[in-house]
Parts: structure tokens; C-alpha cells; sequence
């Protein structure tokens, strides 16, 4: 028993000179002197720990206050009842924040200490909560004092964290609002802003479904501020806030070089996009259709590159809608408004003006003659019948008995393509100073060869004499090669 007692005043003469240096850390080489509380046995038990608590508890209470954690003495003594201690060594080394002990009866506190011993010390360890934070208390084995180890957050901060793709899109595109990487959240929330700061959406997360897809049916600039919170109370700071834009659909203006467009069949009209305008991106392509008047597709054109006109020929005469549709760098087209559309009528010219000339051979000799007719061409029906009406006159390449004479024709004209067929009455002057003019039956034979600007063609006449006792076939029919020109 007196060996004991030395080596106990050994040690605490040890500790006490340890505690010389209040500024520096407290080194302890051993444990087990100055005890708080009087243990009996070697290794006290967790149940013999709690019920000196219990018994000690005004002793506590006051190397708490003298410690500065007067607050925490309450929930300290209505946790550790319940706490479960566990077995743990502290390795040289490890230092605690502060220590309580008792000297000469009295409740003494140490603060600051470090385990300097040469081995681990072996201690419980429990855990009292207060505040959202854990407080981590240990009390070594061989004696009964009580040590504050560490303080450790028991509920961290929110983390807010908001993400929304795409940055833009179209109206009523789906945008997707991912709050997933928000952390030590129990709620989250997003609620959306438009451009003036108006509140027109409000939405609640969870950890376990944290995203939320949504979409606008308005075009504009919109602000999503999310709040992720705890018991420590919410978070709305960075992280917390994102902007998208909803495509504004670009602005549709069309112009057509005529609405009326008389006389137009074979002219070109110009439809012209080049006023479209888009106001948050750019036009890159126009679609423009054109339908009769039974809504049947015409022709279509799709643009892409500016300024977007496009310039067609119409080979028929009609009643007409012109449609564009144009598209900006989204890939949205009029955002569900109608398209530009402009009605218009085409009509034909029917009365044209036409000059034929060429060869021709007069029977006899088959002397040679220079022709040439002016005159009007009807179309009767366009592109398949017209009725033709020419006069003229021709000149021989020979001297008497040939002369000059008039003539002229009265045609139907049937086309098949670019070939026509021309048949009907004509009259023929006198070509030789003793013979007499009369009507001829005409026929002709011929090509198109050209389109524009104007139509020409190349033709093959015969012109047979109605016969009569002074006018026979074989002294008055006449072979012609003529070119004509229809303007």
C-alpha cells in the first residue's frame, strides 16, 4: 500500500509540473493519479463510469462552468445515461481540448492537454449532442476523469446546388431542373421568375427525386432560384440560381412582285422573304410553297442561304397561295402562329403579235420567192389551240413574168408539245402578171424552238389553190419554209 501511495506522488508531481506552462500544451506521460472520481478495480466498467456520473454530478457541473461549457452540463448528464461508450486508445500524441481532475478534494480542470505516455491510453468514448454538434468526450480507464477530446459538426450546412438544360430552348421544349448535386439537404425547392421578377412557378424536390422537368409557353428571359435546407435552416446563396432563355420564333415577312399578275404565264415572279427578321438569333432558311386554288402543291422551294427570294415561271394561268415558312438558328419555324401566305392570280395573255418570213417556191418553175407576213395570234386555248391571222406579201428572185404579190392566212393552230399543226384558208395574189389570185387552202407543219423572251419557231407550208378553171394545183401551189417570231 505504501509502494502505491509513492508511485501515486510520483505521478502527480509529474503532472503538476506539467501544468507549469499555462501558454503551451499540456503533456501527460501518465493517468491515474488525480483522479475525479475514486474507482475501484483496475478496469472499471461502463456501468460503474454512469453511476459515478450520476453520483458526481454537482462536481461536474461545476469543472463544466470553470471549463466555459456551463451549457452543456444538462444535456452532458441526460445523455450520458443512454450514451453507448466504446472502447478506444488514444495514441501518443493525441491531444483533447480540456481535462477535469481532482486535487485535495477540490474539482480542478486542465485545458489544452496532449498524451505524452509512452503507450496508448486506453479510455471510453461517448458522444453528448447539443446544437447540431457533437461533442466528444472520453474518460480513461485508469482513473474516473472526464476529458473533452473534440467538437465535431453534427449536422452540416446545406449545399445548394442547381443545374437547368438546355440554356435555351423553344417555347413548350422541355427544360431540365436537376438539383442532384445539392448535399445535407432535407427539402429542396425551385421556384421560376419571369424577366419583370414575377413568381410564376413554384416546385418541391426531394434527395430521392431532385429533378423536374417544366417548360414555358411564353417566349423571354426566366430566372430559377432554388432553396435546399436543413434544421440549420435554408441555403440560397451561390449555386442556387440559373437563367435560361425561351427562343423568341422569328418574325415571318413576305412580298410578291405582283398580286394581280395579268399577262404573267411565261414571265417570272419574284416572292421575297429578305423582311424576316428573327430577334434573339438569325433567319437561316425559308420554305416557300405554292398551291392552286384546289390546295394542291404547285411547286416549293426550300432557301438557305439570304436574302431568301425566290423567282419562278408559271407555264399555266390561275388562282394561287404562296406560303413561306422561315426558321431561325433553333430550328423553330413561326412558334405555331401562320405562316406568311399571300393569294394571287395569274392570268394569260391570249393576243399576241407574230411575224413570219422566209423562202418560197412558186410553182411554174418553182421560182423563188422572199415572204413575209405580219400579223395576231389568239390562244384560243392556251398551249394547245390558237387561231393565227397574217398578211403579207412576197417578192420574186427573178425578173418578168413574175411579180410581187399579197397574201395572207387564216389558221388554226393545234400544238402537241412544242410541235404545232396549222391548217385553213389563205389568199394568194397574182404572182405572174397574166395570172389571177384566189383562195388557197393552207397548211403548215412546224417546231418551237424557242421560249424566251419570245417564242420562235420553224414551219413547212404548202398553199394549194381552191381549184377553178383559172387557178389549177400545178400552176399555183406554192411551198414556203418560213421562221416565225410570237411576242
Amino acid at each position: 500500500m505504501r509502494h502505491k501511495k509513492f508511485i501515486c506522488l510520483v505521478v502527480a508531481l509529474l503532472f503538476l509540473s506539467s501544468l507549469s506552462a499555462l501558454a503551451e500544451t499540456k503533456k501527460i506521460t501518465t493517468m491515474g493519479s488525480y483522479t475525479f472520481a475514486r474507482i475501484r478495480g483496475n478496469v472499471p466498467t461502463e456501468k460503474v463510469m454512469k453511476t459515478l456520473v450520476e453520483k458526481y454530478a454537482a462536481d461536474i457541473k461545476a469543472g463544466f462552468e470553470m471549463a466555459g461549457y456551463g451549457d452543456l452540463y444538462q444535456p452532458f448528464i441526460d445523455q450520458v445515461q443512454t450514451a453507448t461508450f466504446k472502447d478506444k486508445q488514444l495514441m501518443p500524441g493525441q491531444t483533447f481540448m480540456w481535462m477535469l481532475f481532482r486535487s485535495h478534494g477540490k474539482v480542478k480542470l486542465v485545458q489544452d492537454v496532449e498524451w505524452a505516455g509512452a503507450k496508448p491510453l486506453d479510455v471510453y468514448v461517448f458522444t453528448v449532442n447539443k446544437d447540431f454538434k457533437n461533442y466528444e468526450f472520453i474518460i480513461p480507464k485508469p482513473c474516473g476523469n472526464i476529458a473533452l477530446l473534440g467538437i465535431t459538426p453534427a449536422l452540416l450546412p446545406a449545399v445548394c446546388d442547381l443545374k437547368v438544360t438546355p440554356a435555351k430552348a423553344n417555347v413548350n421544349e422541355a427544360f431540365t431542373v436537376d438539383m442532384s448535386g445539392s448535399k445535407n439537404a432535407d427539402t429542396l425547392e425551385v421556384s421560376i421568375f419571369d424577366a419583370a421578377g414575377v413568381k410564376i412557378a413554384t416546385q418541391a424536390l426531394t434527395a430521392a427525386s431532385p429533378k423536374w422537368q417544366t417548360k414555358f409557353d411564353k417566349p423571354g428571359d426566366y430566372v430559377l432560384k432554388a432553396k435546399a435546407a436543413n434544421a440549420l435552416g435554408p441555403v440560397t446563396g451561390p449555386g442556387c440560381e440559373a437563367k435560361v432563355h425561351v427562343n423568341f420564333p422569328p418574325t415571318c415577312q413576305l412580298k410578291i412582285s405582283c398580286t394581280v399578275c395579268t399577262d404573267y404565264v411565261g414571265k417570272p415572279i419574284v416572292f421575297d422573304a429578305s423582311g424576316s427578321a428573327d430577334q434573339d438569333g438569325q433567319i437561316v432558311k425559308a420554305s416557300f410553297e405554292v398551291t392552286d386554288a384546289a390546295g394542291q402543291v404547285v411547286d416549293s422551294f426550300m432557301d438557305t442561304e439570304a436574302p431568301f427570294v425566290w423567282e419562278k415561271i408559271f407555264d399555266k394561268a390561275g388562282n394561287y397561295v404562296v406560303t413561306v415558312t422561315v426558321f431561325d438558328d433553333m430550328g423553330i419555324t413561326t412558334g405555331g402562329a401562320e405562316p406568311c401566305r399571300i393569294p394571287f392570280t395569274m392570268t394569260q395573255k391570249r393576243l399576241f403579235g407574230i411575224v413570219e418570213f422566209g423562202p418560197m417556191l412558186c410553182r411554174g418553175t418553182y421560182t423563188g420567192f422572199i415572204f413575209a407576213r405580219g400579223g395576231i395570234l389568239y390562244k384560243i386555248s392556251p398551249d394547245t389551240l390558237d387561231f393565227i391571222l397574217t398578211v403579207g406579201g412576197a417578192i420574186p428572185t427573178q425578173g418578168d413574168p413574175w411579180t410581187a404579190f399579197l397574201m395572207g392566212n387564216a389558221l388554226l393552230s393545234v400544238h402537241a408539245g412544242p410541235a404545232f399543226f396549222s391548217g385553213g384558208l389563205g389568199y394568194s395574189g397574182k404572182e405572174q402578171t397574166t395570172r389571177k389570185g384566189g383562195l388557197d387552202l393552207v397548211g403548215q407543219v412546224g417546231v418551237d424552238v424557242l421560249q424566251k423572251p419570245v417564242v420562235g419557231g420553224i414551219f413547212a407550208e404548202l398553199r394549194a389553190p381552191i381549184i377553178t378553171p383559172d387557178r389549177s394545183f400545178d400552176e399555183h401551189h406554192k411551198l414556203l419554209l418560213g421562221f416565225r417570231i410570237i411576242f
